[in-house]
């Protein structure tokens, strides 16, 4: 079923890291990364911020690279571009999933896109909010027709993407 797919941290309790000591926040990452791993049986070096756009600083995102064995963490705050970003400690999505019609201009734009350099479509959201709606997974099953099968596209997990 995960094959393919990228486990990442994601915390312990889910706590809002900006309101947490720099020991909290490290006890909350390092811990659920390394269980993770275990888990999974690979090292686990992704994460995915909790608790939505307010749970992410420069202090903490400093916290988590000079202390954890994380190498990237997503935000939610959604560029709505295709441009690469240096601070992966804050990496910031290009659109999140359920904001259909704009995903989907975004990536007629992305397959037409004719450029020297490289550039990254970065979709994130929620398994479960997909069922929120009865028309969620055929409007993303449209937009995954329209971005897949392109030979002049990568496709790969956090790992192979933004490492």
């Amino acid at each position: 079923v995960y094959d393919g797919h990228e486990v990442a941290v994601h915390t312990l309790t889910h706590p809002n890291l900006t309101q947490c000591d720099d020991a909290e926040i490290i006890r909350q990452v390092e811990n659920d990364r390394l269980r993770l791993s275990e888990l999974s049986g690979y090292e686990v070096i992704g994460m995915a911020y909790p608790c939505g756009g307010v749970n992410n600083d420069d202090r903490v995102a400093k916290i988590i690279k000079e202390n954890t064995g994380v190498k990237y963490s997503r935000t939610i705050t959604s560029t709505e571009n295709f441009d690469l970003q240096e601070n992966l400690f804050r990496f910031n999505p290009s659109i999140y999933h359920l904001n259909f019609d704009k995903m989907m201009e975004m990536g007629k734009e992305f397959v037409e896109l004719k450029t020297d350099t490289p550039k990254i479509f970065y979709i994130w959201g929620h398994s479960y909010e997909m069922d929120f709606e009865s028309d969620y997974w055929i409007r993303l099953e449209e937009f995954f027709k329209l971005i897949s099968r392109r030979e002049d596209i990568f496709y790969g997990t956090n790992r192979d993407v933004l490492l």
